[in-house]
């Protein structure tokens, strides 16, 4: 199997090991917090990656520049520490569906940081694929409660969760940038070996400036007493154990050679199926009918997404 194929495939199957880490961590953040979530699941997977990383080479550390160091660990604040956490707390207050349909929207912002960062100019069909991705976002979010079965938000639940999942779009959007920027400065990777090995590192990388910013900004706001509450909940700490597995070990990873292996764009769309992946998902696991219109706005949004990127 071509390179193409593999990171292609690896896109895919990032796409439905989010989606299941998307009810994982929802679970988790509706008993123990998302900030409980977003701290603990980070340090595991750091734990799961240090571990890879150092049996994979050797090393205790990946190498790299300051300049690589700088894009690949800004990625990892910016889409792992701020991205997430908005992200999280979107699940718990705006539910899981229309949080993720919402992430659909990192694309956009992926384009744009990719017009500064790599001048990628975006042209008039691009711009009508962003239109078409906020048609398809809009739809869902202005369908009632009543319809989707979900539960009933007031008007400042429902612009808090969205803010927040808004918060999580531009972290992940900006964050792809960043990682593809600091990958573009190491040698080219040859052979399937040698991009999983870039890719571990690249992500180990994100991963430790990730969860250092993460537990600054704990200490500094006094949450350590409810981090350390969240551990008496056995339950929720199981989910969050799996999730961080699934996510921003297994799933964080195969991203990274995805943006590698395959057009960012390409990558970004195939990574952006998780809105059509979760209305099976949410149903199965919480009973949650998706009504006619939940279910064409979210193919809208990722007929968008594609438009975006693949022409």
């Amino acid at each position: 199997m071509e390179l193409y194929h593999v990171g292609a495939l690896a896109a895919v199957l990032t796409s439905a090991l989010w989606t299941v880490n998307a009810v994982l961590f929802t679970t988790a953040g509706r008993k123990i917090g998302a900030i409980s979530v977003n701290a603990w699941r980070i340090l595991f997977a750091l734990a799961l990656l240090w571990c890879t990383h150092f049996l994979m080479t050797g090393l205790l550390y990946p190498k790299g520049t300051e300049e690589q160091w700088f894009w690949i660990g800004l990625s990892g604040i910016v889409g792992l520490g701020i991205g997430d956490f908005g992200l999280f707390s979107s699940f718990v207050i705006i539910g899981t569906r229309r949080a993720v349909l919402i992430m659909s929207l990192a694309a956009i912002f992926a384009a744009f940081a990719a017009f500064f960062l790599f001048s990628e100019m975006l042209t008039i069909v691009a711009f009508m694929g962003i239109a078409i991705t906020l048609t398809g976002v809009a739809v869902v979010l202005l369908e009632t409660e009543e319809k989707s079965n979900e539960r009933k938000l007031t008007k400042k639940e429902k612009a808090r969760g969205v803010s927040l999942a808004l918060v999580g779009a531009i972290g992940q959007g900006l964050g792809l940038a960043f990682l593809k920027k600091g990958m573009l400065l190491y040698p080219a990777a040859a052979g399937l070996t040698n991009v999983v090995s870039l890719a571990i590192a690249s992500t180990l990388i994100r991963m430790m400036l990730g969860a250092f910013f993460v537990w600054v900004v704990i200490m500094f706001w006094g949450k350590i007493p409810e981090i350390k509450k969240a551990l008496k909940n056995k339950s929720s700490m199981r989910y969050v154990a799996a999730g961080a597995v699934i996510g921003p070990f297994v799933g964080v990873t195969l991203s990274t050679v995805a943006a590698y292996t395959v057009a960012v764009g390409v990558a970004q769309t195939l990574m952006s199926l998780m809105p059509v992946f979760i209305i099976p998902t949410v149903w199965y696991t919480y009973r949650q009918r998706t009504s006619w219109r939940g279910i064409v706005g979210a193919v809208i949004a990722v007929v968008g997404v594609a438009v975006l990127f693949l022409v």
